[in-house]
């Protein structure tokens, strides 16, 4: 019988190895390409054989990874709650929930190496205050002019994550 840590990888590696066959023409000509700006088209998570939006319909996100190694990310939710009192840190139980449950944040530096087609983030902070100072590794499945997807197989939420981005204009 297979371990939960085992079913995890297992299922990471699949996921990997099925995005990277679908998305194989999808390849950058320089690890340059990755420079830029980049705004979020999905980001799905699969967890126990169930696929979900992690961060519900319609997420907003952008990504900054600029030429001198550093990076900037955020992905929230679209139905992102009003706080009643209209003061952030004043929020109830249930919108700080809310707000938590469906954004991530995290700035720092990173690293891009194409021979094993992994991209990452050192977390210098990050708003899940877990990754502070941690490495965190994603499987880049795609990276064109247009468009970076990586897998993420430990993923904030539990479960595998697909995040899609596309360069922004």
């Amino acid at each position: 019988m297979l371990t939960r840590n085992a079913t995890k990888a297992m299922l990471a590696a699949a996921v990997a190895t099925g995005t990277v066959l679908l998305s194989h023409g999808a390849w950058a000509q320089s690890a340059s390409d990755l420079l830029g700006t980049w705004t979020l088209v999905s980001s799905v998570t699969e967890k126990d054989g169930t696929r979900t939006d992690q961060f519900g319909p319609n997420p907003k996100g952008m990504l900054t990874l600029n030429d001198d190694g550093h990076f900037m990310l955020t992905i929230m939710g679209a139905d992102l709650p009003k706080f009643a009192s209209n003061n952030r840190a004043a929020g109830s139980p249930e919108e700080n929930k809310a707000v938590m449950s469906k954004s991530i944040a995290m700035i720092g530096s990173y690293t891009f190496d194409p021979a094993d087609k992994t991209l990452t983030f050192k977390v210098s902070n990050a708003t899940f205050p877990n990754w502070d100072g941690t490495d965190q590794k994603r499987i880049v499945v795609a990276l064109g002019k247009d468009e970076l997807r990586y897998i993420t197989p430990t993923a904030s939420s539990g479960g595998v994550g697909t995040v899609t981005w596309k360069r922004a204009r």
